[in-house]
C-alpha cells in the first residue's frame, strides 16, 4: 500500500484541480480556445514543400554569411586593439 500512496496523492490532487477548472468553467473556455485556433489555422496558406525547402536553404545561407561577417568584424577589431596596446 505504501507504493501506491504517492501515486493516490497526486491522482487525488490533479483530480482535485480538475473539478476546480471545471467548476469555474475554464476546460469549457479552453476547448472554445482550441476550437477556434483550429478553425484559424485552416484558413492559413502554408508553403508548399518546394517553398519550404528554398526558404529553408536561404535562412542556412543567410546565417552563414552573417557568421563569416561577425568573425571577419570580431579579427578587424582585435587587430585594431592589439595595434593600439602595442603602440601604448
Amino acid at each position: 500500500m505504501k507504493e501506491y500512496l504517492p501515486f493516490l496523492i497526486w491522482f487525488a490532487v490533479i483530480g482535485a484541480i480538475f473539478a476546480f477548472a471545471w467548476k469555474q468553467g475554464h476546460l469549457a473556455r479552453l476547448a472554445e480556445y482550441v476550437t477556434a485556433t483550429q478553425q484559424e489555422l485552416k484558413k492559413c496558406n502554408w508553403p508548399s514543400r518546394e517553398e519550404l525547402i528554398q526558404s529553408t536553404v536561404l535562412i542556412f545561407l543567410v546565417i552563414g554569411l552573417l557568421g563569416v561577417f561577425t568573425m571577419a568584424s570580431d579579427f578587424v577589431v582585435l587587430s585594431f586593439v592589439k595595434a593600439l596596446i602595442k603602440a601604448s
